[in-house]
């Protein structure tokens, strides 16, 4: 499969980076990260500074903005749930997945939820094919699916139900997204921010071992191998749990837009 999506951008920041873009909050913001979070990454420019917010708690997680890679198609799909096809309602097949993605602006010392912010998503199906795309192992011209977004309600959040995405060649397990506002008529100001999410490498396993992922065979290339996952620093890892007879995860992340 030929792909662009291996160019990483953004880079990390140092703790004295972080502080001196905060400035005085930056201080705070560092003392209350939680156990075990991480608040070293820089997306592509300062006005994109991330951060991660866990209720009342200010959890200074700084994510890091990736690459949108070539697969990325404005289709203006607002769904909840992004297996199917619009054409005909086939349901891609494999595990499912529900992302719940809670979105927060950084306000002062603080975040506040992010209302009416668009976050697209999408991803591979189980064997490694992408949506409305042209490549030497398939066309899929005219087909949308794995693909959608949602607009977050006054709490910051959107939902989505997908399914556990399959592998390719040069890269590892992941899904791609994107956050943007301003997208409403008469809007002057415009902002978006763009990443990638990873897996933890034994669910992968597990996940793979089962049809129709089994079909592709053993995948080639893991997260400590993907340039893209190594500029992440890790940091846009789902942190995934067993629902039902399928998957679930959460993701919180704050965004710095002035």
């Amino acid at each position: 499969m030929a792909h662009d999506d291996d160019i990483p951008i953004g880079r990390i920041l140092t703790r004295r980076e972080i502080l001196a873009l905060f400035g005085a909050a930056g201080a705070a913001m560092l003392a209350g990260c939680a156990p075990g979070q991480s608040s070293t990454a820089q997306p592509t420019s300062t006005s994109s500074q991330a951060v991660a917010t866990t209720g009342a708690l200010l959890s200074c997680v700084v994510r890091p903005a990736l690459t949108e890679g070539p697969y990325f198609v404005d289709e203006k799909i607002n769904r909840s749930d992004i297996r199917s096809d619009p054409s005909d309602g086939t349901l891609k097949d494999g595990a499912a997945l529900s992302l719940t993605v809670q979105v927060s602006q950084i306000a002062g010392s603080g975040c506040v939820p992010l209302a009416g912010a668009q976050v697209d998503v999408w991803h591979c199906d189980a064997l490694g094919v992408y949506s409305d795309a042209s490549d030497p192992g398939f066309n899929t011209v005219g087909q949308k699916f794995l693909r959608g977004y949602q607009v977050t309600d006054e709490n910051g959040a959107v939902q989505f139900t997908t399914i556990y995405p399959g592998w390719y060649q040069g890269r590892a397990v992941h899904i791609h997204f994107k956050i943007r506002t301003g997208l409403e008529e008469g809007e002057t100001s415009f902002y978006e921010f763009t990443s990638q999410w990873f897996f933890d490498e034994s669910l992968t396993d597990q996940v793979h071992s089962q049809q129709p992922y089994a079909a592709k065979g053993q995948r080639t290339l893991k997260n400590d191998g993907d340039g893209i996952y190594n500029q992440s620093g890790g940091q846009t890892l789902l942190d995934v749990a067993q629902s039902g007879d399928g998957y679930a995860a959460t993701f919180d992340i704050g965004l710095q837009m002035s």
